[in-house]
């Protein structure tokens, strides 16, 4: 019963922190939940202890979904897909991801299960040949991160879905991250016309004298 309060608590502060960003307070949470503030308190003595229970189910649901889409086994289209979708709903689910200020072994555990495998994406296709060369790695993954925090904000505000906006980013990425394909070869010449032979004209007969 104790865990099904907890996780009801952080399913609803979740929200509200989505919601309403960083003003919301205990009262706040604890009205939004359905609880007492003394009850709030017994489960989360503060605001930061409430966050970094945030901050852990945030991370735990990410990386759980990259572990799921398998990021590895399928050509960088589809992974790019993938960890979008993944990315934008874990995000805009737990903006607590974005409210705690990281130790330097939080900052290392979140590069070992994030930033490791989203960055073997990129990685894996530079080598491929599948993204543009004229880009560092490095600079594709800052503009990629870029996209997905203006998204991740309108599905916020509901002015997109999670699968819309994973869509739209997808797209807008990936038409700007892939190598362009070689043109096409040119058709081949057509041969001009043979030329027209025209009958050769009959010689008048002599003049009778």
């Amino acid at each position: 019963m104790r865990d099904h309060v907890r996780a009801g608590i952080l399913d609803v502060a979740a929200a509200v922190l989505a919601e309403r960003g960083t003003s919301v307070s205990m009262t706040d949470i604890a009205q939004a939940a359905g609880v007492a503030r003394a009850t709030l308190y017994r489960y989360f003595p503060n605001r930061e202890a409430l966050l970094y229970a945030l901050y852990e189910a945030a991370l735990a649901d990410l990386t759980g979904r990259l572990a799921d889409a398998r990021l590895d086994a399928v050509p960088t289209e589809e992974a790019v897909a993938r960890m979008t979708r993944a990315t934008i709903a874990a995000t805009a689910r737990y903006r607590a991801l974005g409210l705690f200020d990281r130790t330097p072994r939080e900052a290392r555990r979140i590069e070992r299960q994030l930033a490791a495998p989203l960055r073997a994406v990129f990685e894996r296709g530079a080598a491929s040949g599948a993204f543009r060369r004229d880009l560092p790695v490095h600079t594709l993954a800052e503009l990629y991160f870029s996209l997905l925090e203006g998204v991740v904000s309108r599905v916020i505000r509901h002015r997109l879905s999670v699968e819309e906006a994973s869509a739209s980013a997808t797209t807008l990425f990936l038409s700007g991250a892939l190598a362009p394909q070689p043109a096409p070869p040119p058709p081949p010449a057509t041969p001009p016309p043979p030329p027209v032979a025209f009958p050769e004209r009959p010689s008048a007969p002599p003049a009778s004298g």
